[in-house]
């Protein structure tokens, strides 16, 4: 939980330093955001973004002991949503194969709006993800992977789907959302300016071309079924 959602200190003096606590959080993660999307994940240093927030770099350190840990929350929100929704189709019994659909749509809408942010984000998870050499740790509360996992709600779906045949068992939900993702993150570098359009059609073809390729060979929609995906 985080401090803005706890419960408020009862006596005024502790309100006032919460206040003024969750005041300088929010100057940070917005500092970080448009310091990020417009000088990347290299050419951004805590003490750049604790000066657009007006902070001095111990009070940006207290708040958030890393880059990665920073870049990691202000990315959060814009996952989150997609997880929402996941749970939700899941929930209401929805075909699988729509949830996926609409689920890479909004997934390419997302990063394409916020690509700049998006290509930090990826050389921040590259760059964590060889420092500890290994997957990510649910526990590891500074793990970009953890604190923004996009990979999530394709993988709760996938699974699902496969749980009730729906879609072919191989290749696993997690190796295929986070191939999935890693692709999307790869184009937001490589083409940013590509509409969100092309990055679905690429991803649904990737995708149902492994979990569901009978869509993929109906001679009514040709070979290209989700050209202009929306």
């Amino acid at each position: 939980m985080s401090p803005s959602e706890a419960t408020p200190p009862a006596d005024p003096r502790a309100r006032a330093a919460q206040t003024k606590r969750d005041r300088t959080r929010r100057a940070l993660l917005d500092a970080a955001d448009s310091t990020f999307g417009s000088r990347g994940w290299a050419r951004t240093r805590m003490e750049d973004i604790a000066a657009t927030a007006g902070v001095s770099p111990a009070t940006a350190y207290n708040h958030f002991p890393t880059k990665h840990a920073l870049l990691g929350t202000v990315y959060g929100p814009l996952v989150r949503p997609l997880v929402v929704q996941a749970e939700r189709d899941i929930a209401a019994g929805r075909s699988m194969v729509d949830a996926l659909i609409d689920q890479l749509r909004a997934l390419s809408r997302t990063t394409f709006r916020n690509r700049k942010l998006t290509a930090a984000f990826w050389a921040a998870v590259q760059e964590y993800t060889i420092r500890v050499a290994g997957p990510a740790d649910p526990d590891d509360d500074i793990d970009p992977r953890v604190l923004a996992p996009i990979p999530d709600s394709l993988r709760m779906i996938i699974e699902c789907g496969q749980q009730t045949g729906e879609l072919r068992t191989y290749p696993g939900a997690d190796e295929l959302s986070a191939m999935t993702v890693n692709i999307l993150m790869q184009r937001a570098v490589n083409f940013p300016d590509d509409p969100p359009e092309t990055a679905a059609e690429l991803l649904l073809t990737v995708v149902f071309g492994s979990l569901k390729p009978e869509l993929l060979m109906d001679e009514d929609v040709g070979e290209r079924p989700f050209r202009g995906a929306r």
